[in-house]
């Protein structure tokens, strides 16, 4: 059974004001006509501190954006370069976003509060610096979902409808208006390293490899690894394991984030920034998630390759402060680091005990030939499978001694699993937008949190010190 999120006492700490003055830019919230309240998250709020709110108190601080108690007194619009489909642009920064606050949950762990839609900021070109509600309602089910399914993700904190008429071109429009605050494990990006060494802030660099060492804490690298000992390598290794393990997470749960960019990837290694994501409808490495993705470069059978191909600029950056040869010996622990993940989380999500790695390999190749010829969708295939149940042929040869978890949960008796095709998100957001409807979105998060408690508590994600983990 998965653990419930621990509550907490609200515990304000700002490192990030150690930065702030290269870091990003103060900005003040937009003034919204309206704030209605669309969704909190009580569950995730209790381990900040901050589910005791009134829901008046929740709207001036999450709606108009008043400072929390001992916080931030001034929202931070945060700044970064990044490839954008591997083309570099240095114009970007946070547009329609900015870090509100930072706390410590229970086991001393910094969290960001920081927001999608709040208005314009120095970075937002010719935006309007908003988020409609059907982005917002979109982020909702994204989170819940990957959640569910063990990914190492953000949370959908707080939405608040605000009132205004939006246009835009890629939907009906004039549409509903929304700003989001997601509960983040920081928003330090690789982007945010790029920008300082297309500005050759050497001093800044160091500064930031210092704070992601110090707030975003994990093992140290290999014994044989070559400058483990440097704060750059220390950092590359953390970062390569960690964005080795989301891209099997987000592979075992065929999802497709649709946008890769260096500005997207967060160095905790957290999944966040949910655009034009998708779940596969059958497995098929050339899906795309991204309309504008016409050459198929972040298809969902090419994201550990982006994810590595990101690293690898991480790795240009920071030779700013490090040599090269330790910087691309951490790089080569992607591939084996990456498959070592996929047959662990793969077995997870099966219901299984994950045994040596060969065993692992062949249990994932003998799945992904099931679905293939089957054409069945990964949920459908997780699903009926569970703990070895219903395999036949090469799948129940490669499944034959291992041992499956309990799964007593009466999920698992359920007629059909759980989804989140387009379709269905299409079906829930109509009926918000015809009908002012939200029980489907209510209804359906209740369910993806059924489900996220009859897989049990997922993988830890790499990458990380455990709590009270000696780190040194």
């Amino acid at each position: 059974m998965r653990a419930e999120p621990q509550a907490a006492s609200y515990r304000p700490d700002t490192p990030i004001e150690t930065l702030a003055d290269w870091i990003g830019d103060a900005v003040e919230p937009a003034p919204f006509p309206e704030t209605c309240l669309r969704l909190r998250n009580d569950s995730h709020a209790a381990t900040v501190g901050l589910a005791s709110l009134t829901d008046e108190e929740w709207l001036r601080h999450f709606g108009r954006f008043e400072p929390l108690e001992g916080n931030l007194a001034h929202p931070l619009a945060l700044r970064y370069h990044g490839h954008q489909f591997r083309v570099y642009n240095p114009e970007i920064g946070d547009g329609r976003g900015f870090l509100f606050a930072q706390l410590r949950d229970g086991g001393g762990r910094l969290l960001d509060l920081g927001t999608k839609g709040s208005g314009q900021t120095p970075w937002s070109r010719d935006g309007d610096g908003r988020l409609t509600l059907k982005g917002a309602v979109r982020e909702i089910l994204a989170t819940e979902m990957l959640e569910a399914l063990g990914v190492y993700t953000s949370k959908t904190f707080s939405v608040v409808e605000t009132g205004e008429k939006l246009w835009r071109g890629d939907e009906p429009s004039p549409t509903r208006s929304a700003v989001l605050t997601r509960l983040s494990h920081g928003h330090i990006r690789i982007g945010t390293f790029q920008r300082l060494l297309a500005l050759e802030q050497r001093e800044h660099m160091e500064q930031l490899v210092d704070y992601c060492l110090a707030q975003f804490p994990g093992p140290p690298p290999p014994e044989d690894a070559p400058g483990r000992e440097e704060p750059a390598v220390r950092l590359m290794h953390l970062v390569v394991e960690r964005l080795a393990d989301l891209a099997a997470s987000w592979m075992v749960a065929g999802f497709v984030h649709g946008v890769l960019n260096t500005d997207n990837m967060n160095i905790s290694g957290e999944s966040f920034d949910y655009g034009p994501w998708r779940f596969l409808p059958h497995w098929d490495p050339a899906f795309t998630a991204a309309y504008f993705d016409h050459q198929g470069l972040y298809a969902f059978g090419r994201q550990p390759e982006a994810l590595h191909w990101n690293c690898g600029q991480l790795a240009v950056a920071l030779r700013l402060v490090a040599e090269a040869p330790p910087l691309i010996a951490a790089m080569e622990r992607f591939g084996p680091l990456y498959m070592d993940a996929v047959g662990r989380r793969w077995c997870w999500r099966l219901g299984l005990v994950p045994r040596d790695a060969e065993a692992n390999a062949k249990l994932v190749a003998a799945s992904e030939k099931a679905l293939r010829e089957s054409g069945m969708a990964p949920d459908t295939f997780f699903f009926g499978h569970r703990g070895g149940r219903e395999a036949q042929g090469e799948l129940a040869e490669a499944l034959h001694d291992f041992e499956a978890v309990a799964s007593d949960h009466p999920y698992w008796s359920d007629d059909t699993p759980q989804s989140m095709l387009i379709e269905e998100v299409e079906t829930i957001w109509s009926a918000i937008a015809e009908h002012d409807d939200w029980q489907p979105l209510e209804h359906k998060v209740a369910a993806l949190r059924r489900m996220g408690e009859a897989h049990g508590a997922p993988p830890a994600p790499a990458g990380h010190a455990l709590r009270g983990e000696d780190v040194d």
